[in-house]
C-alpha cells in the first residue's frame, strides 16, 4: 500500500480509501466486516462513510453503513484506522434523517452525536459536510445557474466556528467539504484563515477518466491551498469496470438494481469508456487498472474511495496500487478525452 498525509496534518492515510455506501443495502453486516477486514489486510486504513448512507437513500437502511463500520471498528484499535463520515446537506427528499435539513448548530450536534454513536467512536478524524446549503452546480450539473429567489445567506463564518468548537472537544480532528465548488472553498478557507479558526482539510469530490471536471477549477485551488482530494465515484457507477459493454447489465449490479443512477451510462460516457478500454488493452492493462492508476497519478489526490459489493472486486481494486502508468499512456489518455471532455460531470 501507499500511503500519504491528509494536508496539512499528521494524519497518514492510505491512498486507497474503502468507501462503505454501499453497506447495508447491497451487503449485509457480514459482508462488510469482511470487506473491511480484507482491506485492513492489505494495508489501507482509511474508511469513508455518511450519515445518509446506505445508497439510495431510504429511511429503512439510513445510518446502516456507519452502523456496520461501527461494529467492526469496536473490535479493532481505534487510533489505526482514520475514519471520515458526512452530515447530510439539505434535500426535502431527506427529512426522515433530521426535521432541518440544515448546518446549523443544532443540527451538527444531531449529526455528530448519532453519527459517533452508531460508528462506536468517540471521535471522527475528518467530518465532512456532504453537500453545499446554497444553491451550487454538483451532483452532475456542469453549469451554475444563480437563483435571485435563493433565500440561504452566508453562514460560513458560523459553521466553522461551530466545527472549531468540535475540534477543541475532541469530537473531531478535522473537518473537510464534499462536492464543493472553487468558490466555497475558497470561502472556507478563508474565512478560516481570517478568524484563526480550524481549516477544511480535504475536498470529497467527484472524479475519474469519465469526470475530470475537477481539474477546471479545483485542481488549482487543491495544490495553492493545499488541501487534498478524496476522489468519489472512480469508476463512474461500476461503468469503467466494462461490465455494462455491449449492452450487459448483470444482475444484482448497481444499474440493474437502480436504473436512476445513469450519469455514467449514457452514450457518450459509453464511447468514451470503450475508447480507454480499447487502451488499456493496447498496454496490457484491465480499464479498471487503468482507470484507477490514473486517478492515483494526480497531484491534487490525497485518496481515491473505492466501493466494491463483492470481495473480488475489492481485491481487483485495492491491488490497482502497484499499477505505474508512462507518460505516453497518459498522453493518450489526454488525448481521448478531448474527444468528449465532460461526458458525465
Amino acid at each position: 500500500m501507499k500511503y500519504t498525509k491528509i494536508s496539512n496534518t499528521d494524519i497518514k492515510v492510505s491512498k486507497i480509501c474503502l468507501g462503505t455506501m454501499t453497506f447495508g443495502e447491497q451487503n449485509t453486516e457480514a459482508e462488510a466486516h469482511i470487506q473491511l477486514s480484507y482491506a485492513a489486510g492489505e494495508g489501507v486504513n482509511f474508511i469513508d462513510t455518511a450519515e445518509m448512507y446506505s445508497i439510495p437513500g431510504r429511511k429503512e437502511t439510513q445510518g446502516n453503513s456507519e452502523r456496520f463500520v461501527g461494529s467492526w471498528l469496536k473490535d479493532q484499535k481505534r487510533e489505526d484506522f482514520v475514519v471520515a463520515t458526512k452530515i447530510t446537506g439539505p434535500n426535502p427528499g431527506l427529512k426522515y434523517i433530521r426535521e432541518n435539513m440544515d448546518f446549523s448548530d443544532k443540527s451538527i450536534d444531531f449529526s455528530l452525536e448519532r453519527s459517533l454513536k452508531n460508528l462506536q467512536t468517540d471521535y471522527v478524524d475528518v467530518y465532512q459536510l456532504h453537500w453545499p446549503e446554497r444553491n451550487a452546480n454538483f451532483f452532475g450539473k456542469l453549469n451554475y445557474k444563480h437563483k435571485d429567489d435563493e433565500q440561504w445567506e452566508d453562514n460560513f463564518h458560523e459553521i466553522i466556528l461551530k466545527l472549531d468548537s468540535l475540534v477543541k472537544e475532541g469530537k473531531i480532528r478535522h473537518y473537510g467539504v464534499s462536492n464543493e465548488t472553487p468558490w466555497g472553498t475558497m470561502r472556507h478557507i478563508q474565512e478560516s484563515t481570517k478568524n484563526n479558526l480550524t481549516r477544511a482539510k480535504s475536498i470529497q469530490n467527484p472524479y475519474s477518466i469519465l469526470n475530470r471536471s475537477y481539474e477546471v477549477g479545483m485542481a488549482e485551488v487543491s495544490m495553492r491551498e493545499n488541501i487534498g482530494l478524496l476522489a468519489y465515484s472512480p469508476l463512474g457507477f461500476g461503468v469503467l469496470s466494462g461490465k455494462y459493454f455491449n449492452g450487459q447489465l448483470p444482475e444484482k449490479s448497481r444499474l440493474k438494481l437502480f436504473p436512476n443512477y445513469s450519469r455514467y451510462s449514457n452514450d457518450q460516457a459509453m464511447f468514451l469508456a470503450e475508447k480507454y478500454q480499447e487502451l488499456a488493452k493496447k498496454y496490457g492493462l484491465s480499464l479498471i487498472e487503468l482507470s484507477l492508476a490514473f486517478i492515483e497519478t494526480q497531484p491534487f489526490v490525497t485518496s481515491t474511495i473505492i466501493g466494491a459489493t463483492t470481495i473480488g472486486q475489492l481485491k481487483e481494486n485495492i491491488a490497482t496500487i502497484d499499477v505505474n502508468l508512462t507518460p505516453e499512456l497518459l498522453a493518450e489518455v489526454d488525448e481521448i478525452h478531448k474527444l468528449q471532455p465532460y461526458p458525465a460531470p
